[in-house]
């Protein structure tokens, strides 16, 4: 069974209780859990991790190389100052989509900047929760090409 890697950063542990008017009021395990049904439906499986440090996000990434069809990935703060993540992102054959619940770019001019999106297969931002499933799907599309 193919599977995916659903992996979000830092202060994403606190959805549904923070900034409620940024990123409303779903839970982490509830967007786990929708990922997880969208891709059981295609017949792939889910795993999930959340960090609130750099470092564990950067062995997660290289433990994902060979092991999974694509990686969601929400790197939250470290999107717009971790390089580190971005050679971590560069360096694996993995295809990863970043995704932010909020628009970045119609956010503080600080956010505008993600340093992995040059290195990622896609971006999606500002489309809330959906934008995890709608990853999901493009990776399992990805994948089933690739077969």
């Amino acid at each position: 069974m193919e599977r995916l890697l659903l992996l979000n950063g830092p202060n994403i542990n606190l959805l549904g209780k923070r900034e409620k008017d940024i990123y409303g009021s779903c839970t982490l395990e509830e967007i786990e859990k929708e990922v997880r049904q969208t891709a059981q439906a295609e017949g792939f499986a889910v795993d999930t991790f959340q960090s609130n440090h750099e470092g564990e996000l950067v062995d997660r990434l290289q433990q994902a190389n060979g092991d999974y069809a694509g990686i969601i990935f929400n790197p939250a703060a470290y999107t717009h100052t971790s390089i580190a993540l971005r050679d971590a992102i560069a360096a694996i054959d993995v295809p990863v989509i970043e995704v932010h619940i909020s628009n970045i770019h119609a956010r503080e001019v600080f956010r505008h900047q993600s340093m992995l999106a040059p290195v990622c297969a896609g971006q999606i931002v500002g489309l809330g929760k959906t934008g995890y499933r709608l990853a999901c799907l493009a990776l399992m599309e990805k994948a089933k090409s690739n077969l």
